[in-house]
């Protein structure tokens, strides 16, 4: 019972240990310079592998030729996530001019 008990504990511990928050960072042009920035979420269903409604950086970016587009999964993101087991699972991109 005890072995048992070891083992659940040891892959509890790695499964909490082994998830992240994922970033990515597109820059455009010469990247954002400024401090005017814009964040929407992104819709994905079935653990993110069906778009449901993605935002679109550059109508995000209202014509701007340089900025930097930083779309991350948050602790929010990955709490609301967790919350509907993976169905629904959002992220979200900031658009910095």
């Amino acid at each position: 019972m005890k072995k048992m008990f070891t083992r659940l504990a040891v892959a509890c511990g790695a499964a909490i240990m082994l998830t992240s928050c994922y970033s990515y960072t597109s820059v455009v042009g010469n990247g954002g310079t400024g401090n005017s920035k814009v964040t929407k979420w992104n819709h994905y269903v079935i653990g993110g592998l069906a778009p449901v409604g993605v935002s679109d950086s550059k109508a995000m970016a209202a014509g701007a030729n340089d900025y930097t587009v930083f779309t991350r999964h948050s602790f929010v993101n990955m709490l609301v996530g967790g919350l509907t087991f993976g169905i629904y699972s959002p992220t979200t991109t900031t658009v910095t001019k």
